[in-house]
């Protein structure tokens, strides 16, 4: 009878040896497998909210930051700049932003953002997808004497004014599209973060 009771100890000892080394060996097979499914860093990063500081950013001055591959400008509007925006309503193919897909419901105003002084919009024309360039400056010898100041696409000649709204006339169909972005604090803007609870 005690040679029973050795080889069914023995026994037991041994299946559940088996079982926790099988276990093991099951946790470094599924590990690699199920982080297979994880997106890759670079994909993470492309996808992911960026963070800007715009404490640093002077009146008139603009910043470009890349999110999901793309360029976003941020633009510190000067009170000048902003009294222009409501000047232009009559040269405007899109005053009032009503073609939904170019921004989100908080841009729906005359200044195309969360708050008046701080524009982001993408910096991609909507013609044929070239990158406008930021011109500040009013009436210059190129652009003539009616120019507000505003973005100006080299390929093709379509002008948005400093709410990135597309003027009549032009290739570019729509305004520049306005990104999803919320402020995390007074100085801090997340691009590609939607309202925060």
């Amino acid at each position: 009878m005690p040679e029973n009771n050795v080889s069914t100890g023995r026994r037991r000892f041994l299946t559940g040896a088996a079982t926790v080394v099988g276990g093991v060996g099951l946790g470094f097979v599924a590990v690699p497998f199920l982080a297979s499914f994880k997106p890759s860093a670079k994909a993470e990063a492309a996808g992911a909210p960026v963070d800007v500081d715009v404490s640093k950013l002077a009146p008139g001055q603009m910043v470009t930051v890349e999110w999901r591959g793309r360029p976003v400008y941020l633009v510190h509007r000067t009170e000048a700049m902003l009294e222009t925006l409501p000047e232009l309503t009559a040269r405007l193919r899109d005053p009032d932003s009503e073609v939904a897909s170019q921004q989100p419901p908080f841009a729906v105003n005359e200044w195309r953002s969360r708050k008046p002084e701080h524009l982001v919009v993408i910096g991609i024309c909507t013609h044929l997808g070239c990158a406008p360039t930021y011109r500040p400056d009013v009436a210059p010898a190129d652009l003539g004497e009616n120019w507000r100041g505003g973005f100006f696409c080299p390929c093709h000649g379509s002008s948005f004014d400093l709410a990135g709204r597309v003027y009549r006339g032009v290739p570019a169909p729509t305004n520049l599209e306005v990104p999803p972005y919320v402020y995390r604090s007074d100085t801090v803007i997340r691009i590609g973060a939607e309202e925060e609870a």
